[in-house]
């Protein structure tokens, strides 16, 4: 009876109508996932976790199998000290390492502290650390792919060097691809910049100032890399790796923040640390190592110097310290202190960051100073002004530190003419001086040689110059007598020391070499001449290519380019190897150089190759045509000019045209004038020596009414040496 019951109700159930659980047409979900389940959601795991504790370790030495282990436990050792490693990564590839390895700590803190104090740290003279955190590389990445190929310049199949231009008083700025012919544009705006731009020193980017701050530039199409927050930015300065940019701002400054002086990161945009600075008369204020390893600071008495990632500062107490300068080949800073009543001046090379100072050099009777590098840090020179007892006047002695010699000697260089300019040839060991009073300025040349001597190649006297240009590559120089001296210029050839060129660009303002060498412009600025403003592009030779007049033309800075990853043999090798490529380059030079326009070439060449196409068409009509010349010949070739010789008549014809009969009583002195020639055999027939005699002969005989005249034409023209003498001599008698 129960199941009966039962039964019933589960026919009554089966007959009902099914319940809906699905939303109607006009619900709106207003519940998203993190307050519904804001507790489980809390707790997931995100993206970065498990690699914000790992870091990768760049420029670590490739080592095999057997010098392994031996690696691991020197990277083991040093990166120890910042927290637990629990797992370690050498990548691998034919049995030896990559150069990069990945380490992982036990938390993401111990792995930052690792890249603030492990990051360019020096394993040895070829290995030097680059820590990063993982997780930072897909910022890096994203970077990169935003901004292109930042050295994009570099693929240019014509190797063209490029430069900016601001004009109109700074309204447009551009970006000119260097041609001999004609510069090509690569990018134009409008108010880019409000006060100027400034290239980095190895041309990647490209800065521009704003009342805000400033701004990085860079790839292909110049998109915005980076901007910086500085209110009131007027002076910025490059690290030398690019790594890092100062910012100089006169506006507000206080003693809990210092605002004055920052230096950011390039690459993520951080503040790094900020300076207090009273004055920036001396900018700029931090001087940097060669490599951007260490930069320096001089205040009273003290000279800082930081370590970077910034986190170290080390002050050397150096009483009345009044200037110093880092070597621009190694860590190598010299400072001057001058003299203090019975303590002589003197100039000390101290290497860093072991303190070690390699010499020092006491100075009496100073007056003024100043320090000069030569590029690649082999000399320094240290212009020395003195007033010798029992004088009045003032000598200039040049200190000459020979950096790369054992125990560092030093020459002397005296000069009793007031100096004007000095400068090192980048790349070699020459220097030149300009000394004197206008307007008798004498430019001389030194050499310094290896044998201990400093020797006075050449002076040039009497020179309308006030400052020295050279080459970036050495060698060649100009001489330049910029603004008061209306730009007078000397192309200078320093091999031999000859002068190649002089010209004059009125009043030009600034002289730019770019980076190869090649080529020098001279400019007028609006910043400092409101007319004739306009940049002019020469070789360094001193041939004008170009004259470029922008409105209002206000600057003009090259693009640097970064040094060769070459050594000097890997290039004379290369050089080598292109010899062959030598002849088609030269040739492409010469039609680059050439003044004739793109159109007309390319005209040219289509009708060319359209003559060559009818040519081949012609050609190969006459060869199809050979039988049926020979049926209409008979059989005869006549193809050839020569064919068929031995069936040829040779028949002379003559043809009667006048007879006059000449007398040659006249001539009498002609035949005494010309037994002296020598040109040919005696001729009986005339008694005269000479074949323009005998033509003049023929002449006269051809034309009896003019014959006098004509003969004379013929002499004065064509007759020889002592024909002409004697008809003057002669003449003149009877005249």
């Amino acid at each position: 009876m129960q199941d009966t019951v039962n039964m019933a109700a589960e026919s009554e159930f089966d007959e009902e109508e099914e319940p809906s659980f699905s939303d109607p047409e006009d619900f709106v979900d207003d519940i998203d996932d993190e307050e519904l389940l804001e507790d489980v959601l809390r707790e997931r795991p995100l993206e970065a976790d498990g690699i914000a504790s790992v870091v990768v370790v760049d420029n670590v030495p490739q080592v095999g199998p057997e010098r392994l282990e031996k690696l691991k436990n020197v990277i083991h050792k040093i990166f120890s000290k910042f927290g637990k490693i629990t797992n370690e990564f050498y990548p691998e590839v034919a049995g030896t390492t990559k150069g990069y390895i990945f380490l992982e700590y036990a938390s993401p803190n111990q792995a930052l502290e690792a890249v603030k104090n492990a990051d360019g740290y020096k394993l040895d003279k070829q290995h030097t650390f680059r820590v990063n955190l993982f997780t930072d590389f897909d910022k890096y990445l994203k970077k990169i792919q935003l901004s292109g190929n930042m050295r994009h310049w570099f693929e240019d199949p014509d190797c063209r060097d490029q430069y900016s231009v601001i004009y109109e008083s700074g309204e447009r700025t551009a970006i000119f691809s260097n041609d001999p012919k004609e510069p090509i544009l690569v990018e134009e705006r409008a108010r880019w910049t409000e006060t100027y731009v400034r290239w980095s020193p190895k041309g990647t980017y490209l800065a521009t100032f704003h009342q805000r701050g400033i701004a990085l530039w860079g790839g292909e199409k110049f998109k915005q890399i980076q901007r910086f927050s500085h209110q009131g930015v007027s002076l910025i300065d490059f690290s030398p790796c690019e790594r890092y940019v100062v910012t100089f701002s006169p506006l507000m400054d206080t003693k809990e923040d210092p605002q004055a002086i920052i230096i950011w990161d390039i690459l993520t945009g951080q503040k790094k640390r900020g300076f207090h600075c009273e004055s920036s008369a001396h900018w700029p204020i931090f001087k940097w190592s060669q490599d951007g390893k260490f930069f320096a600071r001089m205040t009273q008495d003290t000279l800082s110097i930081y370590e970077t990632p910034i986190r170290h500062k080390k002050s050397l107490k150096i009483s009345g310290i009044k200037d110093f300068s880092w070597s621009p080949g190694d860590n190598i800073i010299a400072f001057w202190v001058p003299e203090d009543k019975d303590i002589p001046a003197r100039v000390t090379l101290m290497q860093f960051p072991s303190r070690l100072e390699i010499r020092v050099r006491n100075l009496f009777n100073v007056v003024d100073y100043k320090l000069h590098w030569q590029r690649q840090g082999d000399y320094l020179c240290v212009k020395v002004d003195r007033t010798p007892r029992g004088t009045q006047g003032v000598v200039t002695n040049f200190e000459i530190f020979r950096r790369r010699e054992k125990q560092v000697p030093v020459d002397v260089v005296e000069m009793k003419e007031s100096i004007i300019a000095f400068a090192w040839e980048p790349n070699g060991s020459k220097f030149a001086v300009l000394h004197g009073e206008s307007p008798r300025i004498n430019a001389s040349f030194y050499h310094v040689k290896s044998n201990g001597k400093i020797d006075l190649i050449k002076m040039f006297d009497k020179q309308q110059a006030n400052s020295i240009f050279w080459s970036p590559h050495g060698q060649f120089m100009v001489l330049a007598g910029l603004r008061s001296m209306n730009g007078a210029l000397a192309f200078v050839d320093t091999s031999d020391c000859t002068i190649m060129y002089i010209a004059e660009h009125y009043m030009a303002s600034d002289v730019e070499w770019d980076p190869t060498g090649r080529y020098v412009v001279t400019s007028v600025s609006w910043w400092s001449h409101k007319v004739d403003n306009a940049y002019w592009l020469w070789t360094f030779q001193g041939r004008l290519l170009q004259k470029n007049n922008k409105d209002r033309f206000c600057q003009l800075p090259w693009s640097p380019c970064p040094p060769t990853l070459l050594s000097q043999e890997q290039i004379k090798v290369f050089l080598i190897l292109t010899g062959d490529l030598e002849g088609p380059q030269e040739q492409k030079d010469r039609l680059s150089q050439s003044k004739v326009s793109k159109e007309l070439v390319d005209k040219s060449r289509l009708m060319m190759e359209e003559y060559r196409r009818y040519k081949d068409s012609a050609i190969q009509l006459y060869n199809q045509q050979r039988e049926l010349r020979l049926q209409l010949r008979g059989g005869v070739v006549t193809d050839e000019l020569d064919s068929n010789v031995e069936d040829w008549e040779e028949e002379t014809i003559e043809f009667f045209i006048s007879e006059e009969i000449i007398n040659l009583g006249d001539l009498d002195q002609w035949a005494l004038a010309c037994e002296i020639c020598i040109w040919l055999p005696h001729q009986a027939s005339v008694g005269i020596r000479g074949s323009r005699c005998i033509a003049f002969i023929h002449l006269f005989a051809s034309e009896p009414s003019g014959g006098a005249s004509l003969l004379l034409s013929f002499l004065l023209s064509d007759g020889c040496y002592v024909c002409q003498q004697r008809w003057s001599l002669s003449h003149r008698k009877e005249d």
